[in-house]
């Protein structure tokens, strides 16, 4: 059972996106989105490329300014207190490498430096341990399979215990067993930590298995939320799979 099910949401989200728009001239990427992940909870962001996915976590991460909306995270407002902010998240994505011509121990220093974990190498000892990197300590990033840089991807995210976990293809290149022990690793994340997990992903099965709730992006909109081993029916869909593809090609013939 997810965390998410069996642990109610804290009176205070761990993530408020509240009325979020991009605007890149007449296009827009984001328009007017909100929603929450609470405490103990591990919501997937899904939808087709174009959708929308990568543009909410870049504005939730900071890297992209809002046209309008805002964005609050464990409480504290992303344009107003920044730092405050972006202390409490982490993430993990497989379009952001970690520096490749630093050792897996030199980049797990550099980011614990830069989030200011105390007792920075006690928690990357722990976390070598963790994600099964130890034979890797003194290895380049850049020589890694792709497998093994998102292990150590996924370690780095774990550095500060964040209280918002961002996840971009957390499972990505890595074998069937690897892949769910990581799943197994986050739910456990999400469980024993005051903590919430914003998960996204083209695995419709990794999905229903690890997520709570999931939201469906279309054009920059919220066209679907639920739980994704119920709202596939509530459609006509049999598999969470049947109804991405639906959102995909045909989202107005799911519009209320």
């Amino acid at each position: 059972m997810n965390p998410s099910q069996t642990k109610p949401k804290s009176a205070s989200p761990v993530l408020a996106v509240a009325g979020l728009s991009k605007q890149y001239g007449e296009t827009a990427a984001v328009n007017g989105v909100s929603f929450e992940v609470g405490c103990h909870e591990i919501v997937g962001l899904l939808g087709p490329n174009g959708a929308g996915k990568t543009t909410t976590i870049n504005i939730v991460l900071g890297v992209l300014e809002p046209s309008s909306g805002g964005v609050r995270i464990d409480g504290c407002d992303l344009a107003s207190e920044r730092r405050r902010a972006l202390e409490r998240t982490n993430f993990s994505a497989v379009y952001a490498p970690l520096p490749g011509n630093l050792t897996v121990w030199q980049n797990l220093r550099v980011f614990s430096m830069l989030y200011d974990v105390a007792r920075l190498r006690d928690r990357i000892a722990e976390l070598l341990r963790e994600f099964d990197l130890l034979p890797f300590r003194d290895t380049k990033c850049g020589v890694l399979s792709s497998g093994e840089q998102t292990r150590v991807s996924l370690a780095k995210a774990m550095l500060n215990r964040p209280r918002l976990l961002l996840l971009d293809e957390p499972t990505a290149s890595l074998d069937p067993a690897t892949a769910r022990d990581i799943r197994a690793r986050i739910r456990d994340f999400a469980a024993a930590n005051e903590a919430g997990v914003l998960w996204t992903s083209h695995n419709m099965i990794e999905v229903s298995e690890v997520c709570g709730r999931v939201l469906f992006l279309s054009h920059g909109k919220i066209l679907l939320e639920g739980d994704p081993k119920t709202l596939p029916g509530e459609y006509g869909k049999e598999t969470l799979e049947d109804l991405f593809v639906t959102v995909a090609r045909e989202p107005l013939t799911l519009e209320e």
